[in-house]
């Protein structure tokens, strides 16, 4: 204090100045070792060795500037950097410490998922059912996207830091406020005035910009492991809530960069107003989808992981963007819908609420046939089968006389819709095997053909009989 009060008696201070090059040259004494190793180590961060080597030159460069007679810069300057030194050291222990409390989050985050495939393969051996899969981002993904914003926090954090320290000897950003590039009518206090947009004003936009980008960007994964991973939430919902973030960080970076530069909200909305009739008309579809995609998002009809019905197309969703939602049919296409249409079109969704669905399987037997064995024979594999669930209970109706069968339908339940196609596969082919058991006639349509001569005195029947593929000749 005393120094910077009264910088011209530092000139007469002989034993301050060698005092300071000695602590000076014992620092780069220090110093010097941890240097050494970190170059000798190939896997240094490249910053990490910037870092040191920048610490390590500064006490060099300080003894030059007191050995040239610029002690009382060398005070000025020894002051900062050896806050910025502390500052060092604890940011890169605060930096560790959220890498740990990261990692274990990950670790906790794996550990619930293979818990919870562990379950469901318990519980697959248990009811024959296979675990259903929910939409979650790869913990890799998450990993890589946490580091990402945690460097992004962090460097943020360092050079607040950092400039708090060092901000009365750095002019370089105050003489960017001078720069001025356009000018622009603001008012203030209700009085028009004149504003300039400087350089620090672009500089700012830009560093917004970048900031916007890299939230939008890594955000997914920060929320995964911070938040949602602490949560009991249904399925899809994580990704509703880190898509409605996504837009609201769009809105307010773009309202941020746009009000540094210039660009207000009272200039842009009789271009708004104007715009908005205009595209209303050229891109009424594209205006339609985005607002459908919004519904969506809160609404929420469909999910990601749903089965759905939409027209023709039948899938699992597996993307829901701004425009159109992507369906992955069961051929492992992927269908692009626009949104509009989940609005405004019917919809089934097939697990919106509950994945049990019904089955009905129809069984034709022969005429004569016994109605009670049949019924018993159907109830026998359905019950017997261990995706069927045993409530609601499988039922058997007789619903009608055919032209060469006894129609009956076989209705049951199963748990999940992966399970439909496999229950029906086993099913027809046990109902098969039983009803070759218990002498039960499969029907099949009959077909009889009645052949006149020439005199049309003489008539040949060729019947097909049901017990057999050849046809049997008679002579009538």
């Amino acid at each position: 204090m005393v120094a910077e009060l009264s910088p011209l008696h530092l000139m007469d201070d002989v034993l301050g100045q060698a005092m300071i090059f000695f602590n000076l040259l014992l620092i780069a004494f220090l110093v010097w070792p941890m240097c050494r190793e970190s170059w000798r180590d190939k896997e240094s961060h490249t910053m990490r060795l910037v870092t040191i080597t920048v610490l390590s030159i500064i006490p060099i460069a300080l003894m030059v500037l007191t050995a040239t007679g610029y002690f009382y810069t060398t005070l000025r300057l020894s002051g900062r950097w050896i806050e910025t030194v502390y500052l060092v050291i604890i940011w890169n222990l605060l930096y560790q410490t959220v890498l740990r409390g990261l990692s274990v989050a990950a670790r906790r985050i794996a550990w619930r998922r293979a818990l919870a495939r562990r379950q469901n393969l318990v519980k697959e051996g248990a009811e024959g059912a296979e675990p259903p899969e929910e939409p979650t981002i790869a913990l890799e993904q998450v990993n890589q996207q946490t580091l990402r914003i945690t460097m992004l926090l962090m460097f943020a954090l360092f050079g607040v830091m950092f400039w708090a320290i060092w901000s009365d000897l750095i002019t370089v950003f105050s003489y960017l406020d001078s720069i001025t590039l356009w000018h622009y009518n603001g008012t203030e206090a209700g009085a028009a005035v004149v504003k300039n947009v400087t350089m620090g004003s672009l500089l700012f936009a830009i560093i917004a910009s970048m900031v916007a980008w890299a939230l939008i960007r890594n955000l997914p994964g920060l929320l995964e492991v911070l938040v949602l991973s602490r949560l009991n939430m249904r399925q899809g919902a994580s990704y509703a809530i880190t898509t409605i973030l996504n837009y609201i960080i769009i809105a307010v970076g773009a309202m941020t960069v746009f009000g540094s530069l210039g660009v207000s909200w009272d200039k842009l909305q009789w271009l708004a107003a104007a715009l908005s009739v205009g595209l209303g008309f050229g891109l009424q579809e594209i205006f339609g989808n985005f607002v459908s995609g919004l519904i969506i998002l809160f609404e929420r009809p469909v999910r990601i992981g749903d089965t759905v019905t939409i027209g023709s197309f039948s899938g699992t969703v597996s993307k829901i963007r701004i425009r159109a939602t992507t369906i992955t049919d069961f051929d492992r296409k992927e269908v692009i819908i626009p949104n509009k249409a989940f609005v405004t079109e019917r919809l089934i969704n097939w697990s919106l609420t509950d994945t049990t669905t019904r089955l009905v399987i129809r069984l034709g037997v022969a005429y004569g046939s016994d109605l009670e064995k049949v019924r018993k024979v159907l109830l026998k594999a359905a019950t017997e089968h261990p995706r069927v669930m045993h409530e609601p209970m499988p039922e058997v109706f007789f619903t009608a006389f055919g032209a060469s069968t006894l129609d009956h339908e076989l209705r049951l339940y199963v748990r999940e819709l992966r399970d439909r196609s496999r229950t029906v596969d086993e099913l027809n082919r046990t109902i098969d095997q039983l009803c070759r058991e218990n002498d039960i006639n499969i029907a099949f349509n009959q077909l009889e053909v009645h052949l006149h001569n020439e005199k049309g005195d003489e008539v040949t029947e060729v019947k097909r009989d049901y017990k057999g593929d050849d046809p049997t000749p008679a002579v009538g």
